[in-house]
């Protein structure tokens, strides 16, 4: 019989513009649906939307596809009853928490599930812990971890950290009594086996940038970086806007972007769309102030796209690799040096790039490891009190 796990996350499929954390757990799903029954609590609408899904039933379970079940909580009747009541009637192994400073996803459901000592609770730390997240209202998080930290709350669950730097976090944050497990972000089982050949000219390139419009994605900080370079560059960048006075910079920042430089926004993209999209472009750039993961990057690679980010990833060996460049965020003159070197390149020397970001990719995306790790998260056992 399959171990149960209740999931629950601020948002999740259809949805799409909460980025990682929504592909996060749908790829563990994925992954994971033939040994583990998933059932999934979310809100009715998508990030930073009040409308809810079309094409869902509200306040109801509803089966997806892929098997799982999604309980799609409408804005009305999302309270701690309502929560509480959900937790009292499912049956489930597992209780799994995206993200630390939800009130009705991971706060609620943590205190309700504080005298269950015969469920395993885990809590997905998804980079909020990082200095970049931390200060997003700095304040308000501060506080919240204090009274966290006084009620000894957090000494009865599994934190989940997918990388070394992210187990440092927790334990800097939280001090170092805390149960940490790490496995690894499990990739999209539909990446791309095949790298499509694209043109490439000297003189010119197609950069491509998908995030959400918000200062931690650090789109104003490439445009700034574009000012000073030469050659043909094409800019095009999608993403929901979740900041209209740094977007108000953004767009300011464009009109001041020389005749040699080209930058667009596209909107939001659809992320079934993503794949087919990055094969019209040369690289990815993306100098974020931090991720988790980024997913959107190790998109890229499957899909041949070296990329062109800050040192705040945990993909740093992209040197080494051939597979692209993560640059200090103190460096710009680097930037600068590295997409002129990109503008300058022929076919036959992209075309070298592309392969071994290409094979980069898909050595992560094959890796058993990660799929064990995950595997493994679902095996443990409840922790006892404190």
């Amino acid at each position: 019989m399959k171990k149960k796990v209740l999931v629950f996350i601020d948002w999740y499929l259809p949805g799409y513009k909460a980025g990682g954390p929504i592909q996060s757990v749908s790829n563990m799903v994925s992954h994971l649906k033939d040994e583990f029954e998933f059932s999934i609590i979310t809100r009715d609408t998508d990030y930073c939307e009040t409308i809810s899904y079309p094409n869902v039933v509200s306040d109801k379970w509803n089966l997806l596809e892929d098997g799982s079940r999604v309980f799609y909580f409408s804005k009305e009747n999302l309270t701690r009853y309502s929560i509480a009541e959900l937790l009292q009637k499912e049956e489930y192994d597992f209780v799994y928490l995206n993200g630390i400073f939800s009130k009705f996803f991971t706060l609620w459901p943590l205190f309700l599930m504080r005298k269950r000592k015969d469920k395993t609770v885990i809590i997905a730390v998804r980079g909020m812990f990082a200095d970049s997240a931390l200060n997003v209202k700095k304040v308000k998080k501060k506080m919240f971890l204090f009274i966290i930290k006084a009620s000894r709350i957090f000494y009865n669950v599994i934190f989940h950290v997918t990388n070394e730097n992210e187990r440092k976090e927790v334990e800097r944050v939280l001090g170092n009594r805390m149960h940490i497990m790490m496995a690894g972000n499990l990739a999209g089982k539909s990446s791309s086996s095949i790298n499509k050949v694209r043109s490439k000219s000297s003189g010119e390139v197609r950069f491509i940038n998908i995030a959400r419009i918000a200062p931690e994605k650090n789109l104003l900080f490439a445009l700034e970086i574009l000012k000073g370079v030469k050659g043909k560059v094409f800019f095009d960048f999608y993403g929901p806007l979740y900041n209209e006075t740094y977007w108000d910079k953004c767009r300011e920042a464009i009109k001041q972007l020389p005749s040699n430089i080209k930058a667009e926004y596209k909107g939001s993209i659809d992320p079934s769309k993503v794949s087919d999209l990055l094969t019209n472009y040369h690289f990815m750039f993306m100098p974020t102030r931090g991720e988790n993961f980024g997913h959107i990057i190790l998109q890229s690679f499957t899909a041949g796209l070296p990329v062109i980010i800050s040192d705040k990833t945990p993909w740093t060996d992209l040197k080494e690799m051939k597979a692209g460049w993560a640059i200090p965020l103190e460096g710009s003159e680097i930037f600068v040096k590295v997409i002129e070197h990109c503008v300058e390149m022929d076919e036959h020397l992209f075309a070298k790039i592309s392969n071994s970001a290409f094979v980069y990719g898909a050595k992560y995306v094959s890796d058993e490891k990660t799929l064990l790790q995950n595997r493994k998260l679902f095996s443990l056992i409840p922790l006892k009190n404190a």
